[in-house]
Protein backbone atom coordinates (compact mmCIF):
# COMPACT_ATOMS: atom_id res chain seq x y z
CA UNK A 1 0.00 0.00 0.00
CA UNK A 2 1.36 3.24 -1.08
CA UNK A 3 1.08 6.28 1.13
CA UNK A 4 1.14 9.54 -0.48
CA UNK A 5 3.19 12.45 1.11
CA UNK A 6 1.24 15.56 1.88
CA UNK A 7 2.68 18.25 0.32
CA UNK A 8 2.59 21.40 2.98
CA UNK A 9 0.70 24.57 2.10
CA UNK A 10 2.84 27.14 0.66
CA UNK A 11 1.42 30.87 1.54
CA UNK A 12 2.49 33.01 -1.37
CA UNK A 13 0.84 36.11 -3.23
CA UNK A 14 -0.99 35.32 -6.18
CA UNK A 15 -0.12 37.26 -9.66
CA UNK A 16 -3.92 38.35 -8.94
CA UNK A 17 -3.51 39.68 -5.71
CA UNK A 18 -0.01 41.67 -6.77
CA UNK A 19 -2.48 43.46 -9.40
CA UNK A 20 -5.21 44.10 -6.85
CA UNK A 21 -2.53 45.61 -4.09
CA UNK A 22 -0.99 48.07 -7.45
CA UNK A 23 -4.03 49.22 -8.55
CA UNK A 24 -5.12 50.37 -4.98
CA UNK A 25 -1.02 51.53 -4.84
CA UNK A 26 -1.75 53.53 -8.30
CA UNK A 27 -5.23 54.92 -6.98
CA UNK A 28 -4.05 56.01 -3.64
CA UNK A 29 -1.46 58.13 -5.35
CA UNK A 30 -3.46 59.88 -7.79
CA UNK A 31 -5.72 60.59 -5.41
CA UNK A 32 -2.39 62.62 -3.64
CA UNK A 33 -1.21 64.10 -6.79
CA UNK A 34 -3.24 67.43 -7.60
CA UNK A 35 -2.32 68.09 -3.22
CA UNK A 36 1.24 67.61 -4.11
CA UNK A 37 0.76 69.57 -7.41
CA UNK A 38 -0.37 72.19 -5.13
CA UNK A 39 2.03 72.23 -2.80
CA UNK A 40 4.55 72.34 -5.42
CA UNK A 41 3.14 75.16 -7.49
CA UNK A 42 3.56 77.24 -3.90
CA UNK A 43 1.99 80.48 -2.68
CA UNK A 44 1.71 83.91 -4.58
CA UNK A 45 0.56 86.66 -2.54
CA UNK A 46 -0.41 89.89 -4.18
CA UNK A 47 -0.29 92.91 -2.01
CA UNK A 48 -1.10 96.23 -3.80
CA UNK A 49 0.53 99.41 -3.51
CA UNK A 50 -1.25 101.93 -4.90
CA UNK A 51 -1.33 106.10 -3.86
CA UNK A 52 1.08 107.80 -2.31
CA UNK A 53 4.06 106.70 -0.31
CA UNK A 54 3.32 107.51 3.08
CA UNK A 55 3.22 106.01 6.75
CA UNK A 56 -0.20 104.27 5.97
CA UNK A 57 2.09 102.00 3.31
CA UNK A 58 4.70 101.68 5.05
CA UNK A 59 2.45 100.05 7.93
CA UNK A 60 0.76 97.84 5.65
CA UNK A 61 4.05 96.28 4.10
CA UNK A 62 5.40 95.71 7.65
CA UNK A 63 2.16 93.86 8.92
CA UNK A 64 2.44 91.92 5.58
CA UNK A 65 5.51 91.00 5.70
CA UNK A 66 5.04 89.77 9.14
CA UNK A 67 2.44 87.58 8.41
CA UNK A 68 4.25 86.13 5.27
CA UNK A 69 7.22 85.73 7.10
CA UNK A 70 5.30 83.18 9.90
CA UNK A 71 4.20 81.01 6.79
CA UNK A 72 6.25 77.91 6.40
CA UNK A 73 6.17 74.70 4.41
CA UNK A 74 5.53 76.25 0.76
CA UNK A 75 7.09 78.38 -1.60
CA UNK A 76 5.56 81.70 -1.46
CA UNK A 77 6.61 84.76 -3.57
CA UNK A 78 5.39 88.26 -2.85
CA UNK A 79 3.95 90.22 -5.42
CA UNK A 80 4.05 94.77 -5.14
CA UNK A 81 1.57 95.74 -7.26
CA UNK A 82 3.18 99.07 -8.00
CA UNK A 83 1.06 102.40 -8.80
CA UNK A 84 2.44 105.37 -7.38
CA UNK A 85 3.61 108.55 -7.60
CA UNK A 86 6.20 109.04 -5.11
CA UNK A 87 5.87 110.21 -1.48
CA UNK A 88 7.73 110.60 1.91
CA UNK A 89 11.62 109.28 1.64
CA UNK A 90 11.31 108.38 5.17
CA UNK A 91 8.17 105.73 4.45
CA UNK A 92 10.31 104.59 1.25
CA UNK A 93 13.52 103.86 2.94
CA UNK A 94 11.68 101.94 5.75
CA UNK A 95 9.27 99.75 2.63
CA UNK A 96 13.07 99.41 1.34
CA UNK A 97 14.47 97.88 4.19
CA UNK A 98 11.77 95.71 4.77
CA UNK A 99 11.81 94.58 1.14
CA UNK A 100 15.30 93.91 1.58
CA UNK A 101 15.12 91.98 4.50
CA UNK A 102 12.60 90.08 3.75
CA UNK A 103 13.49 86.37 3.76
CA UNK A 104 10.77 85.85 0.90
CA UNK A 105 11.39 86.24 -3.00
CA UNK A 106 10.21 89.89 -3.60
CA UNK A 107 8.74 90.57 -6.79
CA UNK A 108 8.00 94.04 -8.20
CA UNK A 109 5.42 93.96 -10.59
CA UNK A 110 3.95 98.15 -12.21
CA UNK A 111 0.47 97.10 -12.98
CA UNK A 112 -1.56 97.81 -14.31
CA UNK A 113 -1.53 99.16 -17.53
CA UNK A 114 -0.50 103.12 -17.56
CA UNK A 115 0.49 103.01 -14.09
CA UNK A 116 3.00 104.98 -12.86
CA UNK A 117 6.24 104.07 -10.65
CA UNK A 118 7.77 107.76 -10.41
CA UNK A 119 9.86 109.22 -7.05
CA UNK A 120 9.65 106.85 -4.25
CA UNK A 121 8.25 104.45 -6.68
CA UNK A 122 11.35 103.76 -8.31
CA UNK A 123 13.64 103.18 -5.14
CA UNK A 124 11.19 100.53 -3.87
CA UNK A 125 10.44 99.00 -7.77
CA UNK A 126 14.70 99.11 -7.96
CA UNK A 127 14.90 97.11 -4.44
CA UNK A 128 13.16 94.16 -5.51
CA UNK A 129 14.63 91.30 -6.57
CA UNK A 130 12.90 90.74 -10.08
CA UNK A 131 10.79 93.77 -11.69
CA UNK A 132 8.46 93.43 -13.95
CA UNK A 133 6.29 96.10 -15.96
CA UNK A 134 2.96 96.41 -17.87
CA UNK A 135 2.17 96.92 -21.06
CA UNK A 136 2.09 101.29 -21.02
CA UNK A 137 3.36 101.45 -17.75
CA UNK A 138 6.99 104.17 -16.59
CA UNK A 139 9.38 104.23 -14.03
CA UNK A 140 11.61 107.26 -13.13
CA UNK A 141 11.76 111.20 -11.88
CA UNK A 142 12.94 110.18 -8.76
CA UNK A 143 14.46 113.35 -8.06
CA UNK A 144 13.61 114.51 -3.98
CA UNK A 145 11.73 117.37 -3.85
CA UNK A 146 10.56 118.92 -0.09
CA UNK A 147 7.47 118.33 0.72
CA UNK A 148 7.16 122.19 2.35
CA UNK A 149 9.09 124.72 0.86
CA UNK A 150 12.19 125.03 -1.08
CA UNK A 151 15.68 123.41 -0.35
CA UNK A 152 18.73 125.73 -0.30
CA UNK A 153 21.15 124.62 -2.31
CA UNK A 154 24.06 123.28 -0.49
CA UNK A 155 21.31 121.59 1.44
CA UNK A 156 19.59 120.21 -1.91
CA UNK A 157 22.82 118.92 -3.26
CA UNK A 158 23.46 116.95 0.29
CA UNK A 159 20.14 114.88 -1.01
CA UNK A 160 20.42 114.37 -3.79
CA UNK A 161 24.13 112.64 -3.39
CA UNK A 162 22.62 110.63 -0.70
CA UNK A 163 19.56 109.44 -2.98
CA UNK A 164 22.43 108.73 -6.05
CA UNK A 165 24.48 106.49 -3.20
CA UNK A 166 21.34 104.71 -1.86
CA UNK A 167 19.37 104.17 -5.36
CA UNK A 168 22.90 103.19 -7.32
CA UNK A 169 23.57 100.44 -4.30
CA UNK A 170 19.93 99.01 -4.63
CA UNK A 171 20.50 98.75 -8.71
CA UNK A 172 23.68 97.00 -8.18
CA UNK A 173 22.65 94.50 -5.91
CA UNK A 174 20.16 92.78 -8.23
CA UNK A 175 22.57 93.57 -11.56
CA UNK A 176 20.17 96.57 -13.51
CA UNK A 177 21.87 100.01 -14.52
CA UNK A 178 23.14 101.74 -12.21
CA UNK A 179 23.92 104.07 -14.40
CA UNK A 180 20.39 105.19 -15.66
CA UNK A 181 19.34 104.98 -12.04
CA UNK A 182 21.51 108.09 -11.33
CA UNK A 183 20.37 109.74 -13.93
CA UNK A 184 16.54 108.98 -12.64
CA UNK A 185 17.45 111.57 -9.32
CA UNK A 186 19.82 113.84 -10.87
CA UNK A 187 17.82 114.67 -14.10
CA UNK A 188 14.38 113.26 -13.15
CA UNK A 189 14.95 110.80 -16.09
CA UNK A 190 12.07 108.47 -16.71
CA UNK A 191 11.25 105.76 -19.47
CA UNK A 192 8.51 103.23 -20.53
CA UNK A 193 8.61 99.52 -20.19
CA UNK A 194 10.24 98.72 -23.52
CA UNK A 195 13.04 101.00 -22.31
CA UNK A 196 13.40 99.91 -19.00
CA UNK A 197 14.05 96.21 -20.46
CA UNK A 198 16.46 97.30 -22.51
CA UNK A 199 18.78 99.61 -20.43
CA UNK A 200 18.29 96.49 -18.08
CA UNK A 201 16.08 98.34 -15.33
CA UNK A 202 13.12 96.12 -15.59
CA UNK A 203 13.87 92.42 -16.53
CA UNK A 204 10.71 91.77 -18.20
CA UNK A 205 6.87 93.10 -19.28
CA UNK A 206 3.90 90.86 -18.59
CA UNK A 207 0.29 91.69 -19.77
CA UNK A 208 -1.38 90.24 -16.54
CA UNK A 209 -0.40 88.53 -13.45
CA UNK A 210 -0.77 85.37 -14.74
CA UNK A 211 1.70 85.31 -17.26
CA UNK A 212 4.23 87.00 -14.94
CA UNK A 213 4.07 84.30 -12.48
CA UNK A 214 4.19 81.76 -15.61
CA UNK A 215 7.38 83.83 -17.11
CA UNK A 216 9.26 84.11 -13.97
CA UNK A 217 9.12 80.25 -12.77
CA UNK A 218 11.94 78.77 -12.46
CA UNK A 219 14.07 81.77 -12.09
CA UNK A 220 17.05 81.80 -9.38
CA UNK A 221 17.62 84.63 -6.89
CA UNK A 222 20.27 84.87 -4.33
CA UNK A 223 18.54 85.89 -0.87
CA UNK A 224 20.74 86.17 2.17
CA UNK A 225 23.52 83.80 0.78
CA UNK A 226 21.31 81.01 -0.41
CA UNK A 227 19.86 80.15 -3.69
CA UNK A 228 16.17 80.50 -4.38
CA UNK A 229 14.35 78.91 -7.30
CA UNK A 230 10.86 80.64 -8.34
CA UNK A 231 8.10 77.87 -8.64
CA UNK A 232 5.37 80.44 -9.56
CA UNK A 233 4.02 78.43 -12.57
CA UNK A 234 0.95 77.22 -10.71
CA UNK A 235 0.98 78.95 -7.80
CA UNK A 236 -1.95 79.80 -5.86
CA UNK A 237 -2.82 83.37 -5.82
CA UNK A 238 -3.68 85.71 -2.79
CA UNK A 239 -4.34 89.17 -2.36
CA UNK A 240 -3.71 90.89 0.81
CA UNK A 241 -6.93 93.13 1.23
CA UNK A 242 -6.16 96.66 3.04
CA UNK A 243 -8.04 97.33 5.82
CA UNK A 244 -10.33 100.23 6.56
CA UNK A 245 -7.89 102.25 8.41
CA UNK A 246 -5.06 102.15 5.99
CA UNK A 247 -7.75 102.91 3.29
CA UNK A 248 -8.96 105.85 5.11
CA UNK A 249 -4.59 107.43 5.19
CA UNK A 250 -4.45 106.32 1.53
CA UNK A 251 -8.01 108.77 0.57
CA UNK A 252 -7.03 111.48 3.10
CA UNK A 253 -3.31 111.44 1.12
CA UNK A 254 -4.93 112.62 -2.03
CA UNK A 255 -4.54 116.28 -2.77
CA UNK A 256 -7.55 116.58 -3.84
CA UNK A 257 -8.99 115.54 -0.78
CA UNK A 258 -6.09 116.84 1.65
CA UNK A 259 -7.15 120.32 0.42
CA UNK A 260 -11.22 119.86 0.48
CA UNK A 261 -10.64 118.57 4.13
CA UNK A 262 -8.31 121.68 4.95
CA UNK A 263 -10.87 124.22 4.05
CA UNK A 264 -13.58 122.46 5.25
CA UNK A 265 -11.93 122.20 8.76
CA UNK A 266 -11.00 126.15 8.37
CA UNK A 267 -15.00 126.74 7.86
CA UNK A 268 -15.98 124.62 10.74
CA UNK A 269 -13.61 126.35 13.46
CA UNK A 270 -14.95 129.82 11.93
CA UNK A 271 -18.35 128.20 12.82
CA UNK A 272 -17.66 127.22 16.06
CA UNK A 273 -16.50 130.66 16.79
CA UNK A 274 -19.26 132.56 15.29
CA UNK A 275 -21.72 130.64 17.62
CA UNK A 276 -19.54 129.73 20.91
CA UNK A 277 -19.95 126.54 22.35
CA UNK A 278 -18.40 123.14 21.95
CA UNK A 279 -20.86 121.90 18.93
CA UNK A 280 -21.11 119.62 15.89
CA UNK A 281 -18.97 122.00 13.49
CA UNK A 282 -16.32 122.61 15.65
CA UNK A 283 -16.07 118.87 16.38
CA UNK A 284 -15.72 118.29 12.73
CA UNK A 285 -13.86 120.92 11.41
CA UNK A 286 -11.19 119.94 14.38
CA UNK A 287 -11.25 116.30 12.69
CA UNK A 288 -11.00 117.81 9.14
CA UNK A 289 -8.33 119.73 9.86
CA UNK A 290 -6.45 116.68 11.53
CA UNK A 291 -6.59 114.44 8.41
CA UNK A 292 -5.82 117.56 5.81
CA UNK A 293 -2.38 117.88 8.53
CA UNK A 294 -2.15 114.46 8.03
CA UNK A 295 -2.47 113.99 4.39
CA UNK A 296 -0.86 117.45 3.17
CA UNK A 297 2.23 115.86 5.41
CA UNK A 298 2.89 113.76 2.43
CA UNK A 299 2.52 116.07 -0.12
CA UNK A 300 4.78 118.31 -1.50
CA UNK A 301 3.32 121.80 -0.53
CA UNK A 302 3.55 125.42 -1.24
CA UNK A 303 3.72 127.48 2.00
CA UNK A 304 2.98 130.49 -0.87
CA UNK A 305 -0.44 128.75 -1.48
CA UNK A 306 -1.70 127.57 1.83
CA UNK A 307 -0.54 131.80 3.00
CA UNK A 308 -3.16 132.87 0.38
CA UNK A 309 -5.37 130.78 1.45
CA UNK A 310 -5.44 132.00 5.08
CA UNK A 311 -5.61 135.53 3.40
CA UNK A 312 -8.34 134.61 1.64
CA UNK A 313 -10.13 133.69 5.00
CA UNK A 314 -9.12 136.47 6.78
CA UNK A 315 -10.45 139.07 3.68
CA UNK A 316 -13.49 137.21 4.13
CA UNK A 317 -14.07 137.88 7.18
CA UNK A 318 -12.90 141.31 7.40
CA UNK A 319 -15.66 141.84 4.69
CA UNK A 320 -18.15 140.64 6.38
CA UNK A 321 -17.37 143.22 9.30
CA UNK A 322 -16.38 146.53 7.70
CA UNK A 323 -18.32 148.33 4.71
CA UNK A 324 -16.02 147.68 1.51
CA UNK A 325 -18.58 146.82 -1.08
CA UNK A 326 -17.09 143.73 -1.88
CA UNK A 327 -13.67 144.57 -2.63
CA UNK A 328 -12.05 142.56 0.29
CA UNK A 329 -14.71 139.77 -0.90
CA UNK A 330 -13.34 139.74 -4.40
CA UNK A 331 -9.77 139.48 -3.05
CA UNK A 332 -10.67 136.81 -1.08
CA UNK A 333 -11.69 135.18 -3.86
CA UNK A 334 -8.77 135.68 -6.20
CA UNK A 335 -6.51 134.73 -3.35
CA UNK A 336 -8.40 131.63 -2.31
CA UNK A 337 -8.05 130.64 -6.39
CA UNK A 338 -4.46 130.99 -6.49
CA UNK A 339 -3.90 129.69 -3.28
CA UNK A 340 -5.47 126.68 -4.33
CA UNK A 341 -3.42 126.26 -7.62
CA UNK A 342 -0.52 126.12 -6.03
CA UNK A 343 -0.81 124.34 -2.87
CA UNK A 344 0.91 121.22 -4.52
CA UNK A 345 4.05 122.36 -5.53
CA UNK A 346 4.57 122.62 -9.51
CA UNK A 347 6.66 119.81 -11.32
CA UNK A 348 6.60 117.66 -8.44
CA UNK A 349 5.19 113.90 -8.45
CA UNK A 350 1.84 115.31 -7.76
CA UNK A 351 -0.92 116.82 -10.17
CA UNK A 352 -2.68 119.56 -7.69
CA UNK A 353 -6.14 120.18 -7.94
CA UNK A 354 -8.10 120.88 -11.54
CA UNK A 355 -8.47 124.93 -12.38
CA UNK A 356 -12.09 124.16 -12.49
CA UNK A 357 -12.67 122.35 -9.21
CA UNK A 358 -10.20 125.19 -7.40
CA UNK A 359 -12.92 128.15 -9.26
CA UNK A 360 -15.91 125.70 -7.86
CA UNK A 361 -14.82 125.18 -4.51
CA UNK A 362 -13.49 128.64 -4.41
CA UNK A 363 -16.48 130.29 -4.81
CA UNK A 364 -18.66 127.98 -3.28
CA UNK A 365 -16.29 128.05 -0.16
CA UNK A 366 -16.01 132.04 -0.09
CA UNK A 367 -20.44 132.13 -0.17
CA UNK A 368 -20.36 130.32 2.95
CA UNK A 369 -17.63 132.04 4.95
CA UNK A 370 -19.23 135.54 3.79
CA UNK A 371 -22.83 134.31 4.77
CA UNK A 372 -21.36 132.76 8.41
CA UNK A 373 -19.73 136.18 9.31
CA UNK A 374 -22.36 138.29 8.14
CA UNK A 375 -24.81 136.29 10.70
CA UNK A 376 -21.94 136.65 13.56
CA UNK A 377 -21.96 139.74 12.89
CA UNK A 378 -25.84 141.16 12.99
CA UNK A 379 -26.05 138.46 16.13
CA UNK A 380 -23.28 140.95 17.63
CA UNK A 381 -25.33 143.94 16.94
CA UNK A 382 -28.71 142.89 17.76
CA UNK A 383 -30.05 144.12 20.90
CA UNK A 384 -30.36 141.94 24.10
CA UNK A 385 -33.43 141.06 25.12
CA UNK A 386 -33.17 139.61 28.10
CA UNK A 387 -32.28 140.07 31.44
CA UNK A 388 -32.04 144.21 32.54
CA UNK A 389 -30.11 145.04 29.58
CA UNK A 390 -32.98 143.94 27.69
CA UNK A 391 -35.13 146.82 29.86
CA UNK A 392 -32.68 149.73 27.36
CA UNK A 393 -35.41 150.59 24.77
CA UNK A 394 -38.81 149.49 25.93
CA UNK A 395 -41.56 151.81 26.26
CA UNK A 396 -43.70 152.30 29.06
CA UNK A 397 -46.19 154.68 31.55
CA UNK A 398 -45.58 156.89 33.96
CA UNK A 399 -48.01 155.23 36.93
CA UNK A 400 -47.09 158.51 39.06
CA UNK A 401 -45.59 161.79 38.55
CA UNK A 402 -41.63 161.58 37.63
CA UNK A 403 -40.42 164.46 39.68
CA UNK A 404 -38.12 163.28 39.07
CA UNK A 405 -38.99 159.88 40.85
CA UNK A 406 -41.87 157.62 40.61
CA UNK A 407 -43.46 154.71 39.29
CA UNK A 408 -43.13 153.54 35.79
CA UNK A 409 -45.20 150.09 34.40
CA UNK A 410 -42.54 148.68 31.87
CA UNK A 411 -42.43 144.97 30.34
CA UNK A 412 -45.74 144.10 32.75
CA UNK A 413 -43.75 144.92 35.84
CA UNK A 414 -43.68 147.86 38.21
CA UNK A 415 -40.58 149.47 38.16
CA UNK A 416 -38.85 153.00 40.41
CA UNK A 417 -37.98 155.13 37.32
CA UNK A 418 -36.14 158.01 37.71
CA UNK A 419 -35.65 160.99 34.76
CA UNK A 420 -32.45 161.54 32.90
CA UNK A 421 -33.03 165.28 32.05
CA UNK A 422 -34.97 166.04 35.54
CA UNK A 423 -38.08 166.97 33.20
CA UNK A 424 -41.03 166.38 35.18
CA UNK A 425 -42.98 163.55 33.36
CA UNK A 426 -46.72 163.37 34.53
CA UNK A 427 -48.90 160.06 35.61
CA UNK A 428 -50.18 158.62 32.07
CA UNK A 429 -47.39 159.70 30.02
CA UNK A 430 -44.95 157.56 27.94
CA UNK A 431 -41.46 157.00 28.75
CA UNK A 432 -38.40 154.81 26.95
CA UNK A 433 -35.96 153.48 28.92
CA UNK A 434 -32.15 154.97 28.55
CA UNK A 435 -30.22 153.23 31.01
CA UNK A 436 -30.70 150.83 33.87
CA UNK A 437 -28.90 151.40 37.44
CA UNK A 438 -29.28 148.69 39.66
CA UNK A 439 -33.21 148.39 40.62
CA UNK A 440 -33.96 152.25 39.35
CA UNK A 441 -35.02 152.57 35.63
CA UNK A 442 -33.31 155.68 34.15
CA UNK A 443 -36.09 157.30 31.43
CA UNK A 444 -37.00 159.59 29.07
CA UNK A 445 -40.48 161.16 28.25
CA UNK A 446 -41.55 159.37 24.81
CA UNK A 447 -43.11 161.62 22.19
CA UNK A 448 -43.72 159.65 19.52
CA UNK A 449 -46.12 156.30 19.07
CA UNK A 450 -43.44 154.30 17.99
CA UNK A 451 -39.48 154.66 18.78
CA UNK A 452 -36.55 153.85 16.63
CA UNK A 453 -36.21 149.97 17.65
CA UNK A 454 -39.61 149.04 16.96
CA UNK A 455 -40.87 148.73 20.16
CA UNK A 456 -44.72 149.87 20.49
CA UNK A 457 -45.80 150.97 23.78
CA UNK A 458 -47.93 148.96 26.07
Amino acid sequence: MMVRKRRKKRHSFSWGKILFFGSIFLFLVHLASPAAKEASGGKAIILPLKGAVNPAMSELVSQSFKAVKKEKGRDIVVVLKIDTPGGLLVSTREIVEEILSCPVPIIGYISPAGAQCASAGTFIALACPVLAMAPGTSIGAAHPVMPIGKMEKIHQEKVVNDAVAWITSLAERWGRNKYWAEKAVRESAAINEKEAVRLKVADLVAEDLTQLLFQIDGRKIVLDSRMVILNTKEAKVEEIPINFRQRILQVVSDPNIAYLLFLLGILGILAEFSTPGIGFPGIVGFISLLLAFYGLSALPVNIAGIALILVAIAFFILEAYTPTFGLLGMGGIVALVFGSLLLIRPFSYLKPPSRFSSLLVAFVFAGLVLLMARFAFRAMRRKVSTGKEGMVGEIGEARTDLTPQGIVYVHGEYWTACTLDEEPVKKGEKVCVEKVSGRILLVKRFHNNKDISGKTAI
